[in-house]
């Protein structure tokens, strides 16, 4: 089993740690310190030992930071937490802020006074960040000053750094050889005359070099720094140890050498250095400029191209969905036999959805602790069950289990809201997951020109639950990786998302609603832009759309059917009867029966 329920949360927990940490800001001279959830990787995941936000707050959410003063601590999360926080940290000393609609500069500008010092750790704060944030505060009297962390000091039993052995991962699953990619990458430093390319994001170097490893549970990376040459050749910093045995995949233009070789590697290289503020720590600059070497602030040279799927990723990735579809259906037909008596629990659910993935005999992780929120634990968007919180499925009630599996040919994620057996839906949650509905059937349907951003398209998600006065506070997509991270940029569909779409991009489509202490909604499949087809009387341009990869079906019981369109209704019964054909020959008895059932015409 992947997935464990401990409770690693405690918000009593918080104010000891705070104090401990308020001491050691005061022996440095420094005023307050920044904490951000990041790891020097700037991960959305990070492994233990650099948990450093959940262990000082018992905030346990994938994203935000906490910003510590003499009089106050301000813990910043986004509209995904605001529930969550509540429950995690203790009220008495953490103040929680809504960000990003009150900013760290603006929150500062209020509870800083002029002429405080603010600490933060130049390995876990990004080039941009800092660079914004020290413009935002010009004017203040406000300094920011880069030191050694400070949590650091005070966690006495700070976990010891992952030691996972990576492994290959085969060209016929990536599509195209480690040697290749690192070549296409260094031609193009050499046509932007750069001499090199510093790599800090472990999918990024996952993906270069075709390696895969477990240092972060759920997405199978290396945790490492690397350097890509204008001549194709990497230097790797990591712990030797991890990819012992992967001489002869790497090859001789890949070196190997300690992670804290990386700061020395740095000073001693010639510009042009290529770095990407977005995920570059501030402390890679900072060595640079300790040399003098002329950097140049451009994307991550792998981020674009990892993200364009090639056509073996892509058919990787419609076989894992295959194969991640019979498994989910049946899931729920096991739910829809057995949840109507009130006895199933939201730890019962997540156990058998991961053994029926893991049945399939080609499942490596999960790719993501899996969400599954009945009643109101539905309505806290990122909701991790526990032995402590642990809710029963009650009958008539609405389910929402968001979860994905990691198979070597490709990542998946999928959400459905179910209604419990045994009882009649709520009219307001049968309303509302229809608006839900609608929103994913009128992205999946969205045509449109290249050069379209994902911001462009993200009202179209949107509209029906406007229409009605209700929203979400998420975006309502995120890239995917293969076999990589399951929350992979550049693009997304959201009101920041502004990214091009390309033809290749795998991204999520899952609007939601969510009513605080009744019950929340989400649908959500994986979506692969491509090219479109002209049509008749179209113009002569280039137009793209989305394939739908995922095929599961949807629960017709709360589909509100007299508020579809002719065109929605349509797009529904098409999407159920091609989940009949590609699932039902996986699956045998009573499985395939349900699903049948649940493909009917509406």
């Amino acid at each position: 089993m992947f997935q464990s329920f401990e409770t690693t949360s405690n918000p009593a927990t918080g104010a000891p740690r705070l104090a401990a940490l308020r001491k050691a800001i005061a022996t440095t001279g420094l005023s307050g310190f920044l904490v951000p959830r990041a790891d020097a990787h700037q991960g959305e995941y990070v492994a233990d030992c650099d948990d450093r936000l959940a262990w000082l707050t018992g905030f346990t959410g994938s994203a935000g930071f906490a910003a510590i003063l003499p009089d106050i601590a301000g813990v910043f999360v986004d509209g995904r937490y605001r529930v969550q926080v509540r429950n995690q940290v203790d009220p008495g000393v953490f103040t929680p802020v809504a960000w990003p609609a009150t900013g760290l500069a603006e929150w500062l500008k209020t509870h800083a006074r002029p002429g405080m010092s603010i600490g933060f750790d130049p390995w876990l704060h990004t080039v941009q960040e800092i660079d914004t944030l020290r413009r935002d505060l010009r004017g203040t009297e406000i300094t920011l000053v880069d030191c050694e962390n400070l949590v650091d000091q005070v966690w006495t039993d700070r976990p010891a750094p992952p030691a996972a052995q990576a492994w290959a991962h085969p060209s016929q699953l990536a599509g195209k050889s480690a040697a290749d990619k690192r070549a296409d990458l260094a031609a193009d430093l050499r046509n932007g005359g750069q001499r090199a390319a510093v790599l800090t994001l472990p999918d990024s170097i996952a993906w270069l070099l075709n390696i895969r490893g477990a240092d972060i549970p759920r997405i199978p990376i290396v945790q490492g720094f690397a350097i890509l040459h204008d001549d194709g050749a990497v230097d790797l910093f990591t712990d030797p140890a991890k990819v012992a045995g992967l001489e002869d995949h790497l090859g001789d233009a890949v070196r190997i050498a300690p992670q804290d070789a990386f700061g020395t590697a740095l000073r001693g290289l010639t510009g042009p250095v290529r770095i990407d503020k977005s995920s570059a720590p501030q402390a890679v600059q900072m060595h640079l400029a300790d040399t003098k070497t002329e950097v140049v602030l451009d994307r991550d040279p792998c981020v674009l191209p990892k993200a364009c799927k090639n056509p073996v990723e892509i058919a990787g990735a419609e076989a894992a969905h295959l194969r991640d579809g019979a498994a989910m259906v049946r899931f729920l037909h096991w739910l829809d036999d057995t949840a109507g008596d009130g006895t199933v629990t939201e730890i019962d659910a997540v156990t058998r959805l991961e053994a029926l993935r893991a049945e399939t005999g080609a499942l490596k992780d999960i790719s993501f602790d899996t969400i599954a929120g009945a009643g109101p634990n539905g309505a806290i968007v990122h909701y991790r069950v526990t032995e402590d919180s642990n809710r029963a499925l009650e009958p008539g009630g609405l389910f929402l289990i968001d979860s994905g599996g990691q198979y070597e040919d490709g990542t998946t994620d999928i959400t459905r809201t179910v209604l419990v057996p045994g009882g009649s839906a709520d009219p307001d949650a049968v309303s509302a997951h229809t608006r839900v509905l609608q929103g994913v059937i009128a992205l999946s349907r969205a045509r449109f020109p290249k050069g379209v951003t994902g911001r462009d398209l993200d009202a179209l998600a949107r509209f029906a639950l406007w229409t009605a006065g209700q929203d979400y506070d998420h975006g309502t997509g995120h890239g995917v990786g293969a076999y990589l991270s399951v929350h992979e940029g550049p693009a997304r569909i959201s009101r920041t998302g502004g990214e091009e779409l390309r033809p290749g991009m795998i991204l999520s489509n899952e609007p939601g609603y969510y009513r605080e202490g009744a019950f929340g909604i989400r649908i959500e499949n994986l979506i692969l832009v491509e090219q479109s087809p002209p049509l008749p009387g179209g113009d002569d341009r280039e137009m793209l759309c989305f394939r739908t990869l995922t095929h599961v079906p949807i629960d017709r019981r709360l589909i509100r059917v007299d508020d579809l369109s002719r065109a929605e209704r349509d797009w529904v019964d098409a999407y159920h009867a091609e989940t009949r054909k590609r699932l039902a020959p996986l699956l045998t008895g009573a499985a395939q029966d349900w699903l049948l059932r649940a493909t009917d015409p509406l």
